[in-house]
């Protein structure tokens, strides 16, 4: 942004404006010619005897016309209305009040609206030092010669000559024309760069605004697809389990295929509780993200579906616990899910043993099978490991899973997750 500002130049008028301009012009015109009758009139010749009518009519339309393209061509206008100033003054033109003002709206508009600032800048400063090259050169004509004793000086009485008096006022006079010209031209085009920068920024924030939208629906995306397998995955592969027990057992013993059919709709039921209890916080803006599902004091609940689907589990809670927000005991809980239903899908496993560990700095969930490590590869790089990475790193925390080895010929897979307590103690 910073460099397109340095580059910025302000766009030329709009049509409206150029019409408005158009109007402003003739009416300074106008309003030049009136003063210029006026001032005949009245015989208020400033500058000495006056050229021919027809003259004095070209000069004042000379300086006042061009206001009608001032903001189109401000450079051109201003050095064309500059030297025809000091020519209407060369030739005693009588038309000086108005003319003035025109000088003083043509030296503004190139400081406001001149698109090229080097130019901008040298242009005002060169009629300036002309205008007053030109106000020097009158006083060494005209002062040196001037009258004292006329009629108008009687009532002189100031500590300064009135010649002296007469010079430094013109100077002074003409020093806070062309200074606020230039100075209220430059905060023109300075407060024009200001309103173009807050248009950059105002678009900047927009799209930011756009981005964070659309990180934000992908976020919930990726979470709602990470608890659905949760959820779903679970339940569905201990329901698998037991189907498939049950099938296996149906015609020699119809008890135990009893209870299978049964675990199987328990898991069944608790699979669609948990669906429409999600779904129902989902729905509720303002909840917090992770509020469905179970947390550390639901891990017996896991491990009792785990067993009905035919696995032996242990749990083991050492250290003294310490209170975890809601969102990690969350996470603890889907790693202990997961972990699980990996067990039951892929290693063949007899044994799983979860363990989890308050130390002074950290929390620690550990979960170990006896399955094959044959298959262990296969668990690695599926959905619900890419869900328990992304858990664990919202939490600051560190996974390491793969197989591990305990002694001749009993291997297994582990899922292991350190989580900081330090960030979450402050949470909590």
């Amino acid at each position: 942004m910073t460099a397109s500002l340095d580059f910025w130049r302000r766009p030329g008028p709009t049509p409206v404006q150029r019409r408005i301009d158009v109007f402003i012009g003739l009416a300074a015109t106008a309003l030049a010619l009136l003063n210029l009758a006026l001032t005949t009139s009245s015989g208020a010749l400033l500058m000495g005897t006056p050229p021919s009518v027809p003259e004095q009519v070209a000069w004042t339309v000379a300086i006042a016309l061009p206001l009608c393209w001032r903001r189109r061509w401000p450079g051109t206008v201003a050095i064309f209305v500059s030297a025809a100033f000091i020519a209407a003054q060369a030739r005693a033109a009588p038309e000086q009040q108005l003319a003035s003002g025109i000088l003083f709206a043509v030296i503004y508009t190139v400081g406001a609206w001149g698109r090229d600032r080097r130019q901008a800048n040298w242009i005002r400063i060169g009629i300036t030092a002309a205008m007053f090259a030109w106000l020097f050169i009158n006083m060494i004509i005209y002062l040196p010669g001037a009258d004292t004793n006329a009629p108008h000086f009687a009532q002189a009485s100031g500590v300064m000559s009135p010649l002296v008096a007469i010079a430094i006022n013109g100077v002074l006079l003409n020093a806070l024309i062309f200074g606020f010209a230039y100075f209220f031209g430059q905060m023109s085009w300075t407060s024009a760069r200001r309103e173009h920068q807050l248009a950059l920024q105002a678009e900047q924030l927009r799209e930011s605004q756009a981005e964070a939208r659309e990180l934000a629906v992908a976020d919930e995306r990726l979470r709602i697809a990470r608890e659905l397998h949760d959820v779903v995955a679970h339940h569905v592969s201990v329901m698998g389990v037991q189907a498939s027990a049950g099938r296996r057992v149906l015609d020699k013993d119809p008890a135990k295929a009893r209870a299978a059919l049964e675990s199987v709709e328990q898991s069944a039921r608790t699979a669609v509780d948990e669906l429409r209890r999600m779904l129902s916080l989902l729905r509720q803006s303002g909840d917090a993200p992770g509020a469905a599902g179970g947390g550390v004091d639901r891990l017996d609940e896991l491990l009792t579906n785990a067993r009905e689907a035919g696995l032996t589990t242990k749990l083991g809670v050492y250290g003294d616990p310490a209170p975890l927000p809601e969102s990690l005991s969350q996470a603890i809980y889907r790693i202990v899910q997961e972990a699980l239903t990996n067990t039951l899908k892929h290693a063949g496993a007899a044994t799983v043993d979860v363990r989890i560990r308050y130390l002074a700095t950290e929390v620690e969930v550990d979960v170990t099978d006896d399955g094959r490590s044959v298959v262990a590869s296969q668990r690695v790089g599926g959905m619900g490991l890419i869900g328990m990475r992304e858990r664990v790193a919202a939490h600051d925390g560190v996974l390491e899973t793969g197989p591990v080895v305990d002694g001749p010929g009993r291997r297994g897979f582990r899922v292991r997750a350190r989580f900081p307590l330090t960030r979450v103690a402050v949470e909590a």
